[in-house]
C-alpha cells in the first residue's frame, strides 16, 4: 500500500486580508502542517492542489495576485511535493493528478484542504478517485462555518472514511 495526502487549495484568499477568508482557517492551517509532518515521517507522499481560477468564473485565486499563491506555511512543510494546478472544483478533472498518483503507486488518498463542502467533497467523490481508498481527514479541512463544514463531512460519510489525522 502506498498511502499520499493531497492538500487541496490551502491558499492566501482564504485567510485574513484573502478575498474569503473561511471559519477556522488559522487552526486549520496548524492541523494541515502538523499532517504533512506526519505523513512525511511515515513515509507517505504529499501533494499540493492550487486552484487558479479564470477571471469570469470567480473572484478568488486570480492569476498574478497574492491570493493564488499556496499558503507559506504549507510551501514550507512540504517544499518539494508536487503541485497539481486544477480550474475547477474537482482535483481529477483535467489535471495530471491521477497520473501523477498512479507514478506514485497510490492506493490509499487521504485529502485535507479547503473548502470542505466545495473542492474536498468533489475531489473525495470523483469517478476518478473511485480506484483508491478515501479518506478526509475532518480537523484539516474547514470552509466558510461551522455548520456547513459538520454538514459536508456527515454526508461524505456514507462513501469516504472521515476522520480526524492520527
Amino acid at each position: 500500500m502506498t498511502t499520499a495526502l493531497l492538500v487541496i487549495d490551502v491558499q492566501n484568499d482564504y485567510f485574513p486580508g484573502g478575498a474569503l477568508p473561511l471559519w477556522n482557517a488559522d487552526a486549520t492551517l496548524d492541523a494541515i502542517v502538523a499532517a504533512i509532518g506526519r505523513a512525511r515521517s511515515r513515509g507517505e507522499h504529499v501533494m499540493l492542489v492550487q486552484h487558479i481560477a479564470a477571471a469570469a468564473d470567480s473572484p478568488l485565486f486570480q492569476a498574478g495576485t497574492d491570493g493564488v499563491a499556496l499558503h507559506a506555511r504549507i510551501i514550507s512543510a512540504a517544499p518539494d511535493a508536487p503541485v497539481v494546478v486544477k480550474r475547477h472544483t474537482d482535483s481529477f478533472h483535467q489535471t495530471d493528478l491521477s497520473r501523477e498518483l498512479d507514478r506514485l503507486g497510490t492506493t490509499d488518498l487521504r485529502l485535507a484542504g479547503m473548502m470542505t463542502q466545495n473542492c474536498v467533497v468533489f475531489t473525495a467523490l470523483s469517478p476518478a478517485a473511485a480506484r483508491y481508498r478515501v479518506s478526509v481527514l475532518s480537523d484539516c479541512t474547514t470552509t466558510t462555518d461551522g455548520m456547513i463544514h459538520g454538514f459536508a463531512l456527515h454526508a461524505l460519510t456514507t462513501r469516504v472514511a472521515v476522520q480526524p489525522d492520527a
